[in-house]
């Protein structure tokens, strides 16, 4: 098995792309959905974080796509625009491998170049491996909302994690025309 790389992602990944997420949503508590999606809807998320200038990354080896990542907006409002909150998924039968750290360098990375002040995780609270993962990243746990989600008849917990990205002590004025480049 070849070594995973970092690209952007293509629209000939998005089958894969779909795989791998609806296996989350049937397996695991990492989407808070519970309805699996088809190629359509991947593709028009795609569309629509190309659209909003937010990078969507894959890991692949010579398998095809293992893993892929990337951010967003946080919250809808402007004054939130210098903060995005990402998403990492891994293959199921490539988890383990450091394929999400990989993928988390590449968009912290891609988040300073775009000049993001900071990027939030939010993570399901049992899911001890990504928050580790969070922390060896430098990323601190800033909260936790008890019983918010449901899914597998269960309430689930989730746990904020944030990386502020550089040491600005005030955000740039917002445009005087009142459009919002974003990031």
């Amino acid at each position: 098995m070849s070594e995973p790389q970092i690209r952007d992602a293509e629209e000939t990944d998005l089958e894969q792309i779909t795989a791998i997420h609806n296996d989350a949503v049937v397996h695991t508590t990492a989407i808070w959905n519970e309805e699996a999606v088809d190629v359509a809807d991947r593709s028009a998320w795609l569309s629509a974080r190309r659209e909003r200038g937010f990078p969507v990354i894959v890991a692949a080896d010579d398998t095809g796509v293992v893993g892929y990542a990337s951010f967003g907006d946080w919250r809808p409002h402007s004054g939130y625009r210098h903060t995005v909150e990402h998403s990492v998924y891994v293959r199921g039968d490539q988890r383990g491998r450091g394929i999400g750290r990989i993928l988390m360098v590449e968009l912290i990375q891609r988040a300073r170049s775009l000049g993001v002040h900071v990027i939030v995780g939010a993570v399901e609270s049992g899911n001890l491996p990504s928050i580790v993962l969070h922390k060896r990243l430098d990323f601190l746990q800033v909260g936790r909302m008890p019983q918010v989600g449901a899914k597998f008849g269960r309430w689930l917990d989730l746990t904020f994690l944030q990386l502020v990205l550089d040491d600005r002590p005030f955000p740039p004025e917002p445009p005087a025309d009142g459009i919002q480049d974003r990031p």
